[in-house]
């Protein structure tokens, strides 16, 4: 069970990849996975074969290569369909990501900082200033006016 939980916990680091997250939010998502899988022998399976099958070392080029690889496998689609509700539902990830968590009991975001995202560049805003012309529509593309039946 250690060595399934470790193997599964390489996975989801080279899977979804943040060098600022300790292990704290991937082992909480392997071991919903596992949970997951606890009573369910056919998914149990696929999954222990599937981490076995792999061979991710700390390469993140091969270790992606390996994943693309294996992207439509049973078991990997189901620990992916696992892990994004899970890890990214985690309050520590919450935390280092710099999500404030749900808003709506609070008013909404418009008065609390929605605007406050310091790590994006200020957006580019012009005003267009190229030509003004027509564009001819084909008769067939023409909205139907009222009255007239195609």
């Amino acid at each position: 069970m250690t060595d399934l939980k470790a193997a599964l916990v390489r996975l989801l680091r080279a899977a979804y990849p943040h060098p600022s997250f300790p292990d704290g939010p991937y082992e909480r998502t392997a071991q919903k996975i596992l949970d997951a899988v606890a009573d369910d022998v056919w998914r149990r399976l696929a999954l222990e074969q599937g981490l076995a099958s792999l061979d991710l070392d700390d390469d993140p080029a091969a270790a992606e290569k390996q994943l693309r690889e294996i992207a439509d496998a049973e078991f990997f689609v189901h620990v992916r369909a696992l892990t994004v509700p899970v890890l990214y539902d985690d309050h520590e990830v919450w935390d280092l990501l710099g999500y404030e968590g749900p808003s709506f009991d609070r008013g909404g975001y418009l008065h609390r900082g929605f605007d406050d995202l310091d790590w994006l560049p200020d957006p580019r805003i012009e005003e267009y200033d190229g030509p003004e012309r027509i564009v001819e529509v084909a008769e067939h593309d023409r909205p139907a006016t009222e009255g007239s039946r195609r």
